[in-house]
């Protein structure tokens, strides 16, 4: 049908690669499928093994095409790492026009005005996201055109990432045959799949646990207020349990995934468990309360680094829409309790909303990402202006860069 539309979602994360698929029908999404695989080349979100990278891609893209039944082409694709940057800009243009009446393009170059900050050495812009407008004296507009007036100023929110970074994530795209759509910050395609208006107006933080990293994004009166990636993840909890049971890291996985809490105040000090039942070669019988005390202590880490940028802003147990948690972190046992206990706010468990879907896996956690970068991609038209920068010439010198590297 004409008005059917496929938009894929690409979720490159350090222990997991998510793929959601949406068909678009006039104005209502249905995602037909959404699929994990095992990643590799891949720390903190930031592409460290391009080869691995490729070939861990191309198994998730020959699972999910086997689902769907048709090649995927283009995607929308999320980026994130330490590297990233969030700033703020400013933007003014004169109209000249004799009647002073606003038009988009006065907006698009009050947009381009803004870009013109000092951007750090080896960096590009990914979005320039307007948050308020001010035509003459008149503050707080969210909607200018149509007005009249001689200057025009925009405050915007500029993120930028890694000029190699992006290289690479085109390249191992192109790679497997994929042409990017859009590469958008993860942690917005998060916030598009969990918030609605009402908690972005009125404040509220969502924390996206990622594998090695935790996405931290604000929102209030509808604008970003700051946006992070901590360097603290969910393979920490199970690194630190590692640590405590001496056990491999696998085990000690199995045995967050089965017997892990992070309120250990709802586990009997004197209840034991068997680490023979994870490990054949581990003969020992470990106090859970012990296991409990050991994740708790690093879930609170998290939340400590989150309220200490929460505080930075000044909005420390103070937003009354509270925090979100997600991703595929987010869903052990108590989690919630022990981040109300630190961030002193209301906490909330986010899942994927704004589609219909007969896939129970599109409503987990875990595809939050995957399934925003759909939403992002669905909603972008409605928005000002560039806010996801043209790649296009990024895009052509990386095309001709891989081009350059195949044999004649």
């Amino acid at each position: 049908m004409k008005n059917n539309r496929v938009i894929i979602g690409l979720d490159l994360g350090s222990g997991t690669i998510k793929i959601a698929v949406g068909e678009l029908i006039l104005t209502d999404l249905e995602i037909i499928a959404a699929i994990d695989h095992p990643s590799a080349g891949i720390s903190k979100g930031v592409i460290t093994d391009l080869e691995e990278v490729v070939s861990s891609l191309s198994a998730a893209l020959e699972k999910v095409e086997r689902i769907v039944g048709f090649g995927l082409e283009t995607v929308n694709v999320g980026i994130s790492g330490l590297n990233l940057l969030s700033e703020e800009s400013r933007g003014v243009v004169a109209i000249s026009r004799a009647e002073g009446e606003i038009k988009k393009e006065d907006v698009s170059r009050a947009l381009e005005a803004a870009q013109t900050i000092a951007t750090p050495p080896n960096y590009e812009i990914l979005h320039v996201i307007p948050k308020v407008f001010k035509v003459d004296n008149q503050i707080g507009i969210k909607d200018p055109v149509g007005m009249t007036g001689v200057r025009l100023e925009v405050e915007v929110q500029i993120i930028l990432d890694l000029s190699r970074q992006i290289k690479n994530l085109i390249y191992c795209l192109h790679r497997t045959g994929l042409e990017i759509e859009r590469i958008i910050f993860s942690a917005l395609a998060t916030a598009e799949a969990v918030l609605d208006k009402k908690q972005k107006d009125l404040g509220v933080a969502v924390l996206d646990l990622g594998e090695s990293t935790t996405h931290l994004i604000v929102y209030e009166e509808g604008d970003i207020l700051t946006a992070k990636v901590l360097p603290i993840g969910s393979r920490d909890i199970t690194s630190a349990i590692a640590i405590a049971l001496r056990s491999s890291i696998p085990t000690a996985e199995q045995v967050k995934l089965s017997l892990g809490t992070a309120d250990f105040r709802k586990v009997k000090k004197n209840e034991k468990f068997d680490l023979k039942d994870f490990d054949e070669s581990q003969d020992e019988q470990v106090s859970r309360y012990f296991l409990s005390k050991v994740i708790t202590e690093k879930c609170e880490e998290i939340f400590k680094l989150a309220d200490k940028e929460l505080l930075s802003i000044g909005r420390s147990r103070k937003l009354p829409s509270g925090v979100i948690l997600t991703g595929a972190g987010s869903k052990l046992p108590g989690l919630k309790e022990r981040a109300k206990e630190v961030l002193k706010l209301p906490v909330f468990l986010g899942r994927p909303i704004g589609f219909a879907s007969d896939l129970k896996e599109a409503f987990d956690p875990k595809f939050t990402t995957a399934i925003g970068l759909i939403l992002w991609a669905k909603e972008e038209k409605g928005r000002f202006g560039p806010e996801i920068r043209d790649h296009r010439g990024i895009f052509s010198q990386v095309k001709k860069w891989f081009k350059n590297l195949l044999p004649y």
